[in-house]
Protein backbone atom coordinates (compact mmCIF):
# COMPACT_ATOMS: atom_id res chain seq x y z
CA UNK A 1 0.00 0.00 0.00
CA UNK A 2 0.98 3.94 -0.32
CA UNK A 3 2.11 5.73 2.59
CA UNK A 4 3.90 9.30 3.19
CA UNK A 5 6.14 9.65 5.17
CA UNK A 6 8.20 12.66 6.77
CA UNK A 7 12.02 11.46 6.24
CA UNK A 8 13.23 14.27 7.63
CA UNK A 9 13.06 18.20 8.42
CA UNK A 10 11.45 19.43 5.08
CA UNK A 11 11.06 16.45 3.18
CA UNK A 12 8.06 14.08 2.62
CA UNK A 13 8.42 11.00 0.43
CA UNK A 14 6.04 8.11 -1.49
CA UNK A 15 6.78 4.78 -0.11
CA UNK A 16 5.44 1.43 -0.23
CA UNK A 17 4.33 -0.24 3.02
CA UNK A 18 3.66 -3.82 3.50
CA UNK A 19 -0.36 -4.37 4.48
CA UNK A 20 -1.33 -4.58 8.43
CA UNK A 21 -2.46 -7.72 9.61
CA UNK A 22 -5.68 -7.97 11.59
CA UNK A 23 -4.84 -8.71 15.08
CA UNK A 24 -6.67 -9.42 18.21
CA UNK A 25 -8.81 -6.30 19.49
CA UNK A 26 -7.88 -4.37 16.68
CA UNK A 27 -9.65 -3.29 13.12
CA UNK A 28 -8.26 -2.82 9.52
CA UNK A 29 -9.26 0.53 8.66
CA UNK A 30 -9.81 1.82 4.55
CA UNK A 31 -9.14 5.57 5.21
CA UNK A 32 -10.85 8.27 3.40
CA UNK A 33 -9.68 11.16 5.00
CA UNK A 34 -7.09 12.71 6.88
CA UNK A 35 -6.73 15.99 8.49
CA UNK A 36 -3.62 18.08 7.83
CA UNK A 37 -2.89 19.50 11.56
CA UNK A 38 -0.43 22.27 13.10
CA UNK A 39 1.24 18.57 14.54
CA UNK A 40 1.98 17.90 10.88
CA UNK A 41 3.27 21.39 9.93
CA UNK A 42 5.19 21.72 13.06
CA UNK A 43 6.94 18.46 12.24
CA UNK A 44 7.92 19.47 8.91
CA UNK A 45 8.97 22.32 9.92
CA UNK A 46 11.38 20.38 12.87
CA UNK A 47 9.39 22.36 15.70
CA UNK A 48 7.17 19.21 16.96
CA UNK A 49 8.39 18.38 20.32
CA UNK A 50 8.29 14.16 21.32
CA UNK A 51 9.32 13.87 17.57
CA UNK A 52 11.26 11.38 15.99
CA UNK A 53 12.10 10.77 12.17
CA UNK A 54 11.08 9.12 9.74
CA UNK A 55 7.32 9.05 10.78
CA UNK A 56 4.42 8.81 8.90
CA UNK A 57 2.47 11.54 10.18
CA UNK A 58 -1.47 11.83 10.00
CA UNK A 59 -3.80 11.70 13.43
CA UNK A 60 -6.77 13.36 12.17
CA UNK A 61 -8.25 9.60 10.62
CA UNK A 62 -11.77 8.64 9.00
CA UNK A 63 -12.48 5.74 7.35
CA UNK A 64 -14.54 2.46 6.55
CA UNK A 65 -13.49 -0.95 8.12
CA UNK A 66 -12.56 -3.69 6.13
CA UNK A 67 -12.74 -5.94 8.82
CA UNK A 68 -12.46 -5.75 12.72
CA UNK A 69 -11.90 -8.41 15.94
CA UNK A 70 -14.20 -6.28 18.66
CA UNK A 71 -15.35 -8.86 21.46
CA UNK A 72 -18.41 -6.30 22.36
CA UNK A 73 -19.33 -6.48 18.96
CA UNK A 74 -19.37 -2.42 18.79
CA UNK A 75 -17.40 -2.38 15.72
CA UNK A 76 -17.71 -4.11 12.09
CA UNK A 77 -17.08 -4.52 8.96
CA UNK A 78 -18.90 -1.77 6.68
CA UNK A 79 -19.17 0.97 9.67
CA UNK A 80 -17.79 4.81 8.94
CA UNK A 81 -15.38 5.89 11.97
CA UNK A 82 -12.73 8.18 13.28
CA UNK A 83 -9.81 7.22 15.07
CA UNK A 84 -8.79 7.92 18.48
CA UNK A 85 -5.29 8.95 18.19
CA UNK A 86 -4.36 8.57 21.62
CA UNK A 87 -2.87 5.68 22.68
CA UNK A 88 -2.69 5.13 25.78
CA UNK A 89 -1.47 2.54 28.64
CA UNK A 90 -4.31 2.07 30.57
CA UNK A 91 -2.06 1.03 34.31
CA UNK A 92 -0.32 4.45 34.36
CA UNK A 93 -1.94 6.90 37.55
CA UNK A 94 -3.51 9.63 34.91
CA UNK A 95 -5.48 6.47 33.32
CA UNK A 96 -6.25 4.88 36.89
CA UNK A 97 -7.78 8.48 36.96
CA UNK A 98 -9.53 8.58 33.56
CA UNK A 99 -7.36 11.08 32.83
CA UNK A 100 -6.17 8.81 29.55
CA UNK A 101 -5.27 11.84 27.09
CA UNK A 102 -2.81 12.92 29.57
CA UNK A 103 -1.00 9.19 30.04
CA UNK A 104 2.65 8.57 31.11
CA UNK A 105 3.40 6.51 28.33
CA UNK A 106 1.24 8.07 25.85
CA UNK A 107 2.07 7.54 21.70
CA UNK A 108 0.29 9.21 19.46
CA UNK A 109 -0.52 8.17 15.89
CA UNK A 110 1.61 10.37 13.63
CA UNK A 111 4.03 11.65 16.53
CA UNK A 112 5.10 9.11 18.72
CA UNK A 113 4.23 6.03 16.43
CA UNK A 114 3.39 5.66 12.50
CA UNK A 115 -0.25 7.88 11.87
CA UNK A 116 -2.48 7.47 8.88
CA UNK A 117 -1.40 9.22 6.17
CA UNK A 118 -1.64 5.71 3.80
CA UNK A 119 -4.08 4.08 2.70
CA UNK A 120 -5.19 1.66 5.54
CA UNK A 121 -4.52 1.90 9.26
CA UNK A 122 -4.83 -1.30 11.94
CA UNK A 123 -6.46 0.27 15.24
CA UNK A 124 -7.61 -1.11 17.82
CA UNK A 125 -11.25 -1.12 18.08
CA UNK A 126 -11.26 0.30 21.90
CA UNK A 127 -9.45 3.70 19.93
CA UNK A 128 -12.37 3.64 17.00
CA UNK A 129 -15.56 5.66 17.18
CA UNK A 130 -18.36 4.91 14.86
CA UNK A 131 -19.91 7.27 12.82
CA UNK A 132 -22.41 6.30 10.79
CA UNK A 133 -25.10 8.71 9.81
CA UNK A 134 -22.23 11.56 9.95
CA UNK A 135 -19.71 12.59 6.66
CA UNK A 136 -16.45 11.89 6.66
CA UNK A 137 -15.20 15.28 6.55
CA UNK A 138 -17.41 15.46 9.95
CA UNK A 139 -15.72 12.48 11.12
CA UNK A 140 -12.27 13.68 9.66
CA UNK A 141 -12.28 16.86 12.42
CA UNK A 142 -13.64 15.61 15.17
CA UNK A 143 -10.42 15.27 16.94
CA UNK A 144 -9.31 18.48 16.50
CA UNK A 145 -12.80 19.87 17.80
CA UNK A 146 -12.48 17.29 20.78
CA UNK A 147 -9.18 19.52 21.79
CA UNK A 148 -11.18 22.38 21.51
CA UNK A 149 -14.29 21.14 23.67
CA UNK A 150 -11.73 19.01 26.08
CA UNK A 151 -10.33 22.53 26.95
CA UNK A 152 -13.64 24.28 27.52
CA UNK A 153 -14.55 22.09 29.82
CA UNK A 154 -11.46 21.73 31.17
CA UNK A 155 -11.83 25.89 32.05
CA UNK A 156 -15.17 24.47 33.73
CA UNK A 157 -16.34 27.98 32.04
CA UNK A 158 -19.73 28.67 32.82
CA UNK A 159 -22.84 30.72 30.68
CA UNK A 160 -22.71 34.53 31.03
CA UNK A 161 -19.03 34.42 31.50
CA UNK A 162 -16.27 36.11 29.28
CA UNK A 163 -14.01 34.24 27.66
CA UNK A 164 -11.29 35.49 25.30
CA UNK A 165 -9.37 32.94 22.66
CA UNK A 166 -6.05 33.80 21.41
CA UNK A 167 -5.01 32.20 18.13
CA UNK A 168 -7.87 31.28 15.56
CA UNK A 169 -6.21 28.42 14.38
CA UNK A 170 -8.45 25.21 13.55
CA UNK A 171 -7.92 24.53 17.67
CA UNK A 172 -8.52 28.18 18.76
CA UNK A 173 -11.68 27.74 16.46
CA UNK A 174 -12.87 25.00 18.44
CA UNK A 175 -12.49 26.08 21.84
CA UNK A 176 -14.61 29.66 20.48
CA UNK A 177 -17.51 27.25 19.33
CA UNK A 178 -17.87 25.40 22.55
CA UNK A 179 -17.31 28.29 24.70
CA UNK A 180 -20.41 30.26 22.74
CA UNK A 181 -21.83 26.15 23.30
CA UNK A 182 -21.56 27.12 27.13
CA UNK A 183 -23.42 30.31 26.53
CA UNK A 184 -20.26 32.51 27.03
CA UNK A 185 -19.34 35.89 25.31
CA UNK A 186 -16.34 34.86 23.21
CA UNK A 187 -13.42 37.69 22.20
CA UNK A 188 -11.31 36.43 19.52
CA UNK A 189 -7.84 37.51 19.04
CA UNK A 190 -5.27 36.89 16.24
CA UNK A 191 -2.73 38.37 13.70
CA UNK A 192 -4.99 38.42 10.46
CA UNK A 193 -8.30 40.24 10.01
CA UNK A 194 -9.37 37.80 7.93
CA UNK A 195 -9.21 35.09 10.52
CA UNK A 196 -10.40 36.94 12.59
CA UNK A 197 -13.49 37.58 10.38
CA UNK A 198 -13.71 33.79 9.88
CA UNK A 199 -14.33 33.31 13.78
CA UNK A 200 -17.39 35.73 13.34
CA UNK A 201 -18.86 34.36 10.64
CA UNK A 202 -17.87 30.43 11.64
CA UNK A 203 -17.69 30.26 15.26
CA UNK A 204 -19.89 33.44 16.24
CA UNK A 205 -17.49 35.15 18.62
CA UNK A 206 -18.85 38.32 19.98
CA UNK A 207 -15.92 40.24 19.48
CA UNK A 208 -12.41 40.46 17.51
CA UNK A 209 -9.15 41.97 18.64
CA UNK A 210 -6.38 42.29 16.91
CA UNK A 211 -2.99 40.90 18.69
CA UNK A 212 -1.29 44.10 18.17
CA UNK A 213 0.58 46.54 21.11
CA UNK A 214 -2.88 48.29 21.82
CA UNK A 215 -4.80 44.42 22.55
CA UNK A 216 -4.92 44.93 26.21
CA UNK A 217 -6.28 48.15 26.16
CA UNK A 218 -8.44 46.91 23.57
CA UNK A 219 -9.97 44.01 25.96
CA UNK A 220 -9.91 46.43 28.87
CA UNK A 221 -12.21 48.46 27.24
CA UNK A 222 -14.83 45.29 25.93
CA UNK A 223 -14.53 44.28 29.36
CA UNK A 224 -15.13 47.15 31.37
CA UNK A 225 -12.16 47.15 32.82
CA UNK A 226 -12.59 43.77 34.31
CA UNK A 227 -10.84 41.55 31.73
CA UNK A 228 -11.73 38.05 30.72
CA UNK A 229 -12.17 35.15 34.07
CA UNK A 230 -10.97 32.38 31.28
CA UNK A 231 -8.37 33.06 28.76
CA UNK A 232 -7.86 30.21 26.29
CA UNK A 233 -4.15 30.49 24.32
CA UNK A 234 -4.23 27.96 21.10
CA UNK A 235 -1.38 30.00 19.41
CA UNK A 236 1.89 27.64 19.91
CA UNK A 237 4.08 31.11 20.59
CA UNK A 238 6.06 31.60 23.25
CA UNK A 239 5.60 35.16 23.47
CA UNK A 240 1.86 35.03 23.01
CA UNK A 241 1.43 32.25 25.81
CA UNK A 242 4.21 34.69 28.19
CA UNK A 243 1.87 37.82 27.46
CA UNK A 244 -1.45 35.81 27.90
CA UNK A 245 -0.70 36.36 31.85
CA UNK A 246 -1.46 40.23 31.40
CA UNK A 247 -5.29 39.25 29.72
CA UNK A 248 -6.47 37.73 32.67
CA UNK A 249 -9.44 39.22 35.36
CA UNK A 250 -8.23 38.95 39.19
CA UNK A 251 -9.39 35.51 40.10
CA UNK A 252 -9.56 34.17 36.55
CA UNK A 253 -8.02 31.37 34.63
CA UNK A 254 -5.30 30.95 31.86
CA UNK A 255 -5.53 27.68 29.50
CA UNK A 256 -2.96 26.92 27.63
CA UNK A 257 -4.61 24.78 24.79
CA UNK A 258 -1.47 24.99 22.20
CA UNK A 259 1.96 23.64 22.77
CA UNK A 260 5.64 25.22 21.93
CA UNK A 261 8.74 23.79 21.88
CA UNK A 262 10.48 26.22 24.71
CA UNK A 263 10.44 27.57 28.04
CA UNK A 264 7.86 29.64 29.33
CA UNK A 265 8.53 32.46 31.76
CA UNK A 266 5.82 34.97 33.51
CA UNK A 267 6.08 37.74 36.56
CA UNK A 268 4.67 35.78 39.34
CA UNK A 269 3.69 39.25 41.45
CA UNK A 270 1.38 39.39 38.48
CA UNK A 271 0.46 36.11 38.41
CA UNK A 272 -0.09 35.98 42.39
CA UNK A 273 -2.04 39.18 42.72
CA UNK A 274 -4.38 38.29 40.64
CA UNK A 275 -4.14 34.52 42.33
CA UNK A 276 -4.49 33.16 38.76
CA UNK A 277 -5.26 29.31 37.56
CA UNK A 278 -2.83 28.16 35.33
CA UNK A 279 -4.09 24.91 33.42
CA UNK A 280 -2.26 22.46 30.41
CA UNK A 281 -5.43 21.25 28.15
CA UNK A 282 -3.86 18.24 26.26
CA UNK A 283 -5.51 15.83 23.36
CA UNK A 284 -8.92 15.04 24.28
CA UNK A 285 -11.24 11.68 26.42
CA UNK A 286 -13.66 10.08 24.84
CA UNK A 287 -16.19 11.92 26.29
CA UNK A 288 -15.01 15.07 24.17
CA UNK A 289 -15.64 12.96 21.14
CA UNK A 290 -18.58 12.23 22.08
CA UNK A 291 -19.68 16.32 22.63
CA UNK A 292 -18.53 17.03 19.14
CA UNK A 293 -20.24 14.35 17.73
CA UNK A 294 -23.55 15.68 19.45
CA UNK A 295 -22.95 18.99 18.24
CA UNK A 296 -22.76 17.82 14.53
CA UNK A 297 -25.83 15.68 14.56
CA UNK A 298 -28.09 18.83 15.58
CA UNK A 299 -26.49 20.79 13.68
CA UNK A 300 -24.95 23.17 16.12
CA UNK A 301 -21.02 22.65 13.76
CA UNK A 302 -20.31 23.11 10.03
CA UNK A 303 -17.78 20.77 9.09
CA UNK A 304 -18.11 21.84 5.50
CA UNK A 305 -16.75 25.63 5.87
CA UNK A 306 -13.98 24.65 8.15
CA UNK A 307 -12.54 22.72 5.81
CA UNK A 308 -10.91 25.26 3.42
CA UNK A 309 -8.30 23.25 1.09
CA UNK A 310 -8.70 19.96 0.03
CA UNK A 311 -5.89 17.49 -1.86
CA UNK A 312 -6.10 13.90 -3.19
CA UNK A 313 -3.56 11.77 -1.33
CA UNK A 314 -1.27 11.44 -4.65
CA UNK A 315 -0.86 14.48 -5.16
CA UNK A 316 -0.74 16.28 -1.51
CA UNK A 317 3.02 16.38 -1.52
CA UNK A 318 3.03 18.75 -3.72
CA UNK A 319 0.26 20.84 -1.93
CA UNK A 320 2.26 21.08 1.47
CA UNK A 321 4.33 23.69 0.83
CA UNK A 322 1.79 25.61 -0.11
CA UNK A 323 -0.51 25.33 2.51
CA UNK A 324 2.43 26.23 5.22
CA UNK A 325 2.28 29.90 3.59
CA UNK A 326 -0.12 32.16 5.33
CA UNK A 327 -0.95 34.09 1.87
CA UNK A 328 -2.52 30.75 1.46
CA UNK A 329 -5.19 31.47 3.72
CA UNK A 330 -5.87 27.61 5.34
CA UNK A 331 -7.68 27.08 8.13
CA UNK A 332 -8.22 23.32 7.64
CA UNK A 333 -6.82 21.30 4.95
CA UNK A 334 -7.97 17.89 4.09
CA UNK A 335 -6.59 14.87 1.83
CA UNK A 336 -9.06 12.71 0.10
CA UNK A 337 -8.22 8.66 -0.52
Amino acid sequence: MKAIVCEQVGQLRMTLQEEPQPQPGTAIVKLRRIGICGTDMHAYKGNQPFFTYPRVLGHELAGIVEQADDPQGKVKAGDQVAVIPYMHCGDCIACRNGKTNCCTGMKVLGVHIDGGMRERIAVPVTHLLVTNGLTLDQSAVLEPLAIGAHAVRRSELRAGETALVIGAGPIGLGVMAFTKHRGARVIAMDLQDERLAFCRKWAGVDETVQATQSAKERVSELTNGDFPTVVFDATGSARSMSEAFGFVAHGGKLVYVGLVKADLAFNDPEFHKREMTLLGSRNATPEDFDAVQEAFRKGGIDAASFITHRAAFTEMIGQFDEWLKPESKVIKAMVEL
